[in-house]
């Protein structure tokens, strides 16, 4: 059956909460609740998206921007599903959208020791930046209430 592809919509959350829990290298904290993302989706309307095969999702790209540069956090395909391109049509997608948009950059995030991650945006010519470092906090209640293991 045939890949289709729309917008990511908050009514996707449980699935693609799965599919980010089974999918090895994704990071996930209480960033990833169902309320953040409801905000992050509203904040960036049309720039997520997901992939449905056989009525399921199998794809996900989480993508928005800040006004100058774009952000891709969770770009996630089933294992099964894997080397259909589907994970090439959700970031041409999603960069489409930026575009549209103004934003003429983007930056991905990727843990260091996610191999096949790394490998498969430096193969659709990403650049790993070696010039920079990424420094990250949790603030508020969130510090409070969860030990922080990724950001």
């Amino acid at each position: 059956m045939a890949v289709s592809y729309r917008e990511m919509t908050i009514a996707d959350y449980d699935d693609i909460f799965s599919l980010w829990s089974r999918t090895d290298g994704m990071g996930l904290t209480s960033t990833d609740s169902r309320g953040n993302i409801e905000r992050y989706l509203n904040q960036n309307p049309g720039q997520s998206f997901v992939a449905i095969e056989n009525n399921s999702i199998t794809g996900t790209i989480l993508c928005g921007h800040d006004g100058r540069r774009g952000y891709v956090h969770h770009l996630a395909v089933e294992k099964n599903h894997r080397n259909k391109r589907i994970a090439n049509s959700l970031v041409d997608l999603a960069l489409k959208k930026l575009l549209e948009n103004g934003i003429v950059k983007c930056q991905v995030f990727v843990f260091a020791d996610n191999v096949e991650g790394v490998s498969f945006w430096e193969h659709i010519g990403w650049k790993n930046r070696t010039d920079i470092t990424l420094l990250s906090k949790l603030f508020g209640e969130d510090e409070l209430d969860n030990e922080l293991t990724s950001c």
